[in-house]
């Protein structure tokens, strides 16, 4: 139980990291340490991960954000609105899929964040553009949610590129802005549903990677805040690539 609880730990500080150095909500980074390190099964993983999620845990991301990109707060609520119906959904179809092949839909999931992340690592940030309507947040929350409830993920990367191609935000600003939409408990339908499929919920483990993450997001946003965001999107879709071809490979064996 030691073990399982550093590695929980060092899970979460993880997920933190990359969370705030990139906006997205640590799933990507999580569920397959959980599931690949630590061995919890796919709907457990993925539960884990919408639990963590729960708590402000980007509160310290978002704090850090705040101070070098103000942060659009109508934006960010409209998205949280619309999260909630989407969690609902997406996490009741994410449990009547077995394992195995929920576990070969994530690694694919996870193949194109790789592919994803890279191409955007490439391309120039141009800024912030005029801004649209804050109620485009609530569409946009909704397809988060919707990934959020079928992979156990924050839904960031299904948003961010609706807030800077649509609402016109810069990276860093439509990263913020999805962590400040992470704030309040609205992955609570998802993670009542996964609660109560069967699979149950390691609460000492969450415990352990809840105090990892709260360390590892200030620390990534404190990073993205003060660089770059083209070297850290190459080596964040790497990671993500070599952690889906292991995914693969353990549901195809």
């Amino acid at each position: 139980m030691g073990v399982h609880f550093v590695g929980g730990v060092l899970a979460g500080l993880l997920g933190g990291l990359l969370a705030g150095a990139f906006g997205v909500g640590g799933g990507v980074v999580l569920v397959p340490m959980l599931s690949l390190v630590l061995g919890l099964g796919q709907h457990e993983a993925q539960g884990v991960t919408l639990t963590v999620l729960l708590a402000p845990v980007s509160l310290p991301a978002v704090i850090a954000y705040q101070r070098y990109f103000p942060i659009p707060w109508r934006l960010a609520a409209a998205i949280a609105v619309g999260f909630l119906p989407g969690v609902a959904a997406g996490s009741r179809a994410a449990v009547a899929v077995p394992d195995g092949p929920l576990r070969i839909l994530f690694a694919l999931f996870m193949l194109f964040v790789a592919w994803r992340t890279w191409r955007s690592g490439t391309a120039p940030d141009p800024g912030d553009q005029p801004a649209r309507s804050a109620w485009h947040g609530l569409w946009i929350g909704l397809l988060g949610g919707l990934l959020a409830g079928v992979f156990g993920v924050g839904g960031a990367i299904a948003m961010i590129p609706f807030l800077t191609g649509v609402i016109g935000l810069s990276q860093h600003r439509a990263q913020a802005t999805t962590l400040a939409a992470m704030l309040p408990p609205i992955g609570l339908p998802g993670v009542l549903i996964y609660a109560h499929s069967g699979h149950g919920l390691p609460w000492l483990l969450l415990a352990a990677v809840t105090a990892g993450y709260l360390a590892g997001a200030f620390a990534g946003a404190e990073v993205a805040a003060r660089t770059g965001s083209r070297r850290l999107s190459r080596a964040f879709a790497l990671f993500v690539l070599v952690a889906s071809l292991a995914m693969l490979a353990r549901a195809l064996r």
